[in-house]
């Protein structure tokens, strides 16, 4: 079972997010986004790769707008990773996995 959190919501986010136990990796996404639909299949194997280390989490920024405008997400995709409430990393765009995988590699780190 992979630690997909689903959808995160303005509301839901404080809780699923900044007080995880985990770090999240929360992708910032739209439904007329291409490279938001390319990159989702990479981010759920992500997901199901780093089960029980890793939470991975979705923002429609369409119907999310606050928590896109706080975090500053400009260009989608967006991926931020949190650690402990803070912003780690982010990533911007459609990229390799192994992009993802090396920051992902780096929380876990920490």
């Amino acid at each position: 079972m992979s630690e997909i959190i689903g959808e995160l919501t303005d509301s839901n986010f404080e809780a699923d997010v900044l007080q995880s136990d985990l770090p999240v990796l929360v992708d910032f996404w739209a439904e007329w986004c291409g490279p938001c639909h390319a990159i989702a299949p990479v981010v759920e194997e992500i997901a199901e790769e780093y089960t029980g280390k890793l939470k991975v989490g979705k923002v429609n920024v369409d119907h999310n707008p606050e928590t896109a405008m706080k975090y500053g997400v400009r260009s989608i995709p967006s991926l931020l990773v949190f650690k402990d409430g803070d912003v780690f990393d982010q990533i911007v765009g459609a990229v390799p996995k192994q992009n993802i995988t090396q920051v992902v590699k780096k929380v876990l780190e920490k």
